[in-house]
């Protein structure tokens, strides 16, 4: 289910001495998803409710907005403004306090409150307060006062009664780092983007391709660090076929499974991938042709990274020296040939091969 974490930012009041009380004050709040991620440039739904006398008391009003987030996550908007939806902000007596702020916000900008947060008014905006406290109509203010020195911390006193409040003071110097929380849950993958990249070490190797099923759900393809030999036959059954027979263009897994289950089976490139534990993971397997020239495709960044990673070997080419250095694939062609793949001087080439010749094996897995 889609979560959001709406912060209160704040609230404050601006009015006119010699003109009558506007029945409004700013209402600020950042909104972000559960992985910490802004609600930028988005239009929301706010639903405000002021209730009286406790977290769960009588709704004295209640008022609709629609803003839209700024690029910082903020939606600003003034309470008093809004689609009324219950009472008269105007009739509230804020002298019979105290008073909540409740926000319902539906990040999609409909009716679908699925962020509640309540909070209480500590400071009753003073203009409203005035206004139907009975007091007398507010002086003119006075001008500020030089500020004084910094005097040393003394003792914490008893707490004392709210006083109304003053003028905003100078900006006080940043504190120090408050201790980092603990990472909150993965949120929703937005379309079209993806949480990894390819190059990437990740999941004992070295990420070559990505992709999303149905569900927007991401996966991808990560291939082994090193080789797991420089000269393997694809099977010791070199004719016959498997009983399974594995000839997936695209599931080496699958190809993988069928290959070592083939009666009379004693070593194969596919056993060597199964049974394979490095980087700390089980599901290693051989891949298909497919697979191979994705990873052909991709071998320049691929290998980048592979040069740049401790312990691992890059994915090898042809050359004048070696010219045989082709990888297997799990893909057979029939029950004498199985397709390999190379890497030439310009361009990647897959060819059949008889399987009891020695070629190179490299692992992949998927995630």
């Amino acid at each position: 289910m889609r979560r959001h974490i709406t912060l209160f930012i704040g609230l404050f009041l601006s009015f006119s001495a010699f003109a009558q009380t506007p029945q409004k004050f700013s209402y600020q709040t950042v909104v972000r998803n559960s992985g910490g991620q802004l609600l930028a440039n988005q239009q929301i739904a706010i639903k405000i409710s002021i209730l009286q006398s406790s977290e769960t008391g009588i709704v004295v009003y209640a008022e609709r907005h629609t803003p839209i987030t700024n690029a910082n996550g903020l939606a600003s908007l003034q309470i008093g403004g809004g689609s009324i939806l219950n009472g008269n902000i105007a009739s509230i007596n804020w002298s019979q306090g105290p008073y909540f702020i409740t926000n319902e916000t539906d990040p999609n900008g409909g009716t679908n409150y699925t962020i509640i947060s309540t909070q209480q008014l500590l400071s009753v905006p003073y203009a409203l307060y005035a206004e139907t406290s009975g007091s007398s109509t507010p002086g003119p203010q006075g001008e500020q006062g030089p500020a004084g020195q910094q005097g040393p911390i003394g003792l914490t006193g008893a707490t004392g009664p709210q006083g109304p409040i003053g003028l905003t003071g100078a900006a006080g110097a940043t504190g120090p780092q408050g201790i980092q929380g603990e990472v909150g849950p993965q949120g929703p993958i937005t379309p079209g983007t993806f949480n990894h990249y390819i190059g990437e070490v990740f999941g004992g190797g070295i990420i070559f391709h990505l992709y999303k099923d149905d569900l927007g759900e991401e996966h991808g393809l990560i291939v082994d660090l090193t080789d797991l030999s420089n000269g393997d036959p694809w099977s010791n059954l070199t004719t016959g076929g498997a009983g399974v027979e594995p000839r997936s263009s695209w599931d080496g897994l699958a190809n993988s499974l069928a290959i070592v289950n083939q009666l009379g089976h004693v070593q194969s490139a596919a056993a060597l991938c199964l049974n394979s534990s490095n980087g700390g993971q089980s599901d290693w397997y051989l891949p298909a042709i497919d697979e191979l020239e994705i990873l052909g495709q991709n071998r320049f960044i691929v290998n980048n990274s592979l040069r740049n990673t401790a312990g691992a070997s890059e994915i090898k080419r042809v050359d004048t020296a070696n010219y045989g250095i082709i990888y297997w694939s799990s893909t057979e062609i029939d029950s004498n040939f199985s397709w390999q793949f190379s890497l030439g001087y310009y361009i990647t080439q897959n060819s059949n091969e008889y399987k009891n010749l020695l070629r190179y094996v490299r692992a992949i897995r998927k995630f």
